[in-house]
């Protein structure tokens, strides 16, 4: 049964997230505030988070920081009732990878969850598959149309971490620090260069690499 870790300091909605997701065939691990949820993070198994970000303690951001430090790969889900820019700005910077204002329609976060699932279960495969789209991560391949692409080790890199995680939306900043390292003498417009080159050799009508103004880069399939 995959694992849920639920961090909400609000004793009734935290009920009320975990209630739904065990009638929806998930195991629920609650926790009211982030250092609780780091705890059971670093001493258990989890598939997937789902965090309030206003909470005591350490808050929601810093806990998806923390967290991100550790796995990389992780879904995590934000939950607020804050709704600006800036603050779905923080969340994803933080290493969010989707974002629900409150109140939150359970429905629509079931249906989130098993979407993020889906992605993450072929990360951990270590190969991408859509279409006519195939990424072995074991052996830095990628095939279009059976078609053998050559791609530098980095561009590889970039181009598995956004299709793995459609959807999500990393920043450069994000992209510099897992691809090329926090002590890195690169500059986040190496990421840019990079994306330019990405778009040159992977010709598919099957998945598109969108800028995000203001934010960074994902990919969107199709």
């Amino acid at each position: 049964m995959l694992k849920i870790l639920v961090a909400e300091d609000n004793n009734h909605i935290r009920k009320l997230i975990c209630k739904n997701l065990e009638l929806n065939g998930y195991q629920t691990i609650p926790a009211e505030n982030g250092d609780v949820a780091y705890n059971i993070f670093i001493s258990e198994h989890i598939d997937l988070i789902v965090t309030d970000i206003m909470m005591p303690k350490t808050d929601g951001i810093t806990l998806a920081k923390e967290i991100r430090d550790i796995n990389s790969e992780i879904p995590i889900i934000m939950l607020t009732a804050l709704d600006s820019f800036v603050d779905k700005e923080k969340g994803f910077s933080s290493g969010a990878d989707d974002y629900i204002v409150k109140p939150v329609d359970m429905k629509e976060l079931v249906l989130r969850i098993k979407a993020h699932l889906r992605r993450y279960k072929i990360v951990s495969e270590n190969f991408f598959k859509h279409k006519d789209v195939y990424l072995d991560f074991n052996d830095l391949k990628c095939l279009i149309d059976n078609k053998a692409v050559e791609l530098t080790t980095k561009e590889f890199l970039l181009l598995y971490k956004l299709c793995a995680s459609n959807g999500r939306i990393f920043t450069r900043e994000q992209l510099m620090n897992e691809l090329w390292g926090f002590d890195s003498e690169s500059y986040e417009r190496t990421v840019d260069t990079h994306i330019k080159k990405l778009r040159i050799k992977i010709k598919t009508n099957d998945l598109e690499i969108v800028t995000v103004r203001g934010l960074g880069y994902k990919v969107v399939l199709k």
